[in-house]
């Protein structure tokens, strides 16, 4: 009933995750949870209806979901094989709750 899980995806990627439950659903595989939050609290505007004032802008709402995907333990080295097999690159993004100045950087050589 109750059973560990694993994160196989977790990232600001919403077409990404589409594909990727579609993928695993298709495959059968059993045991597989997905779903999103918002990673930032909402600033709560003047008149108290915690509308997020950033969402107003010339480009509209801006997607600042974190998407997320588990399966069952067991089935961690499956999933990934069956989403390699389709193209999709499983990946865990564990610094997405940083700030940006906290963020790992990838090292690049200067020589």
């Amino acid at each position: 009933m109750f059973k560990k899980r694993t994160e196989v995806f977790k990232k600001r990627d919403r077409e990404g995750w589409l594909q990727m439950k579609a993928v695993l659903k298709e495959s059968g595989l059993s045991g597989v949870k997905s779903g999103h939050y918002q990673q930032d609290t909402v600033i709560a505007c003047g008149c108290g209806a915690k509308l997020d004032p950033r969402n107003f802008g010339d480009r509209g709402k801006i997607d600042r979901d974190i998407y997320w995907i588990r399966v069952n333990a067991e089935d961690e080295a499956k999933a990934v094989e069956i989403l390699k097999k389709n193209g999709l690159v499983p990946q865990v993004d564990e610094d997405i709750l940083l700030d940006a100045s906290q963020r790992k950087k990838p090292v690049q050589d200067v020589f």
